[in-house]
């Protein structure tokens, strides 16, 4: 038997969210079975798939040994990384980082240990804030994605109950997301609502915008104001209201604006030319306006960060402009 104690980062979840991450080669079905067969308690009573833990609570486990045997990639990689960060904020909670363009912020098997969040993770054990040894089923992670081609501010959540408030927050619409790009051609209208459509193809990680609703679309909404032109292209500081995959790269492709360097949505060669080695668009601004100033971030609520002028690297080809 193992008895599993809910730490501080373990509370406030389901049961069976918590064994999924906790025991890794413990099979969904068998997991299910054991709960309902009593092989898995709470407190050494019968419990269910759905209840939410609390902190202190002790789960017994009368499973076989070698489900426990799952030895985690953390262990081995965060204490031999140098890790090199950008850090924009950092309270006790929450880091706000500037990602570089060419950086995957998730881990994939082409990426090695080039990841965002493999260097989160580096960062806060060399500081004794995660230790993976002692975790059961949280690890630092990141709140938002930003595609590896785009730059901009990232959020990386350091506990448990931050995670969850900040992906509630944002499920809530109570952030503020801007960016700049750079745009092929010159606009008529220089400022803009556009409401569209759009689908997302997960096999072919491409995305498709209609002007009219269609069955599988959802609605996407996004703001654009032109700030400056160099005759032939121009550059866009664009809100986004919704936020949905390739959304400002695929919105502005679809009215015939492409971003510059977009090899999946524009046509790229000749940019690539120019120096656009990847898409011109980057998450310059990001704004806090919490509808709960009593939460753990309220730290940030009420504040904007903002990327300077000199990290946004197409900036260059275009009249100097505050945006």
């Amino acid at each position: 038997m193992r008895i599993l104690t809910i730490q501080k980062n373990d509370a406030g979840q389901r049961l069976d969210k918590f064994l999924s991450k906790a025991v890794k080669g413990l099979p969904q079905s068998l997991l299910y079975k054991y709960i309902r067969t009593k092989k898995i308690k709470r407190n050494r009573k019968r419990t269910e798939p759905s209840e939410i833990l609390i902190e202190g609570d002790e789960i017994q486990l009368f499973i076989r040994e070698e489900f426990f045997d799952s030895p985690s990639k953390d262990k081995e990689a965060v204490f031999h990384i140098t890790p090199k960060l950008e850090i924009l904020y950092e309270d006790e909670n929450i880091l706000l980082l500037n990602k570089r363009p060419g950086v995957l912020v998730h881990e994939d098997q082409a990426a090695g240990e080039n990841t965002l969040i493999l260097h989160v993770k580096a960062y806060l054990a060399g500081k004794g804030e995660y230790d993976p040894a002692s975790e059961q089923s949280f690890a630092p992670a990141l709140c938002n994605r930003i595609d590896r081609n785009t730059g901009g501010i990232v959020i990386a959540a350091k506990n448990a109950e931050a995670l969850r408030t900040m992906n509630e927050k944002i499920k809530q619409n109570e952030l503020q997301k801007c960016y700049l790009c750079a745009a092929s051609g010159l606009f008529q209208k220089k400022e803009d609502t556009l409401v569209g459509y759009l689908k997302k193809d997960n096999q072919k990680n491409l995305v498709d915008v209609s002007d009219r609703p269609r069955p599988g679309y959802k609605e996407i909404i996004t703001k654009y104001r032109v700030l400056t032109d160099n005759g032939k292209d121009s550059l866009l500081f664009v809100e986004l209201v919704t936020g949905r995959t390739h959304q400002i790269r695929a919105h502005l492709a679809h009215i015939g604006h492409p971003l510059l360097g977009d090899g999946k949505y524009g046509v790229n060669r000749e940019e690539k030319a120019r120096g656009y080695k990847f898409q011109a668009l980057y998450a310059v601004r990001l704004s806090f306006h919490f509808s709960d100033d009593g939460c753990i971030l309220k730290n940030l609520n009420g504040k904007t960060f903002t990327i300077p002028r000199e990290n946004v690297w197409f900036l260059d080809d275009f009249p100097p402009v505050e945006y």
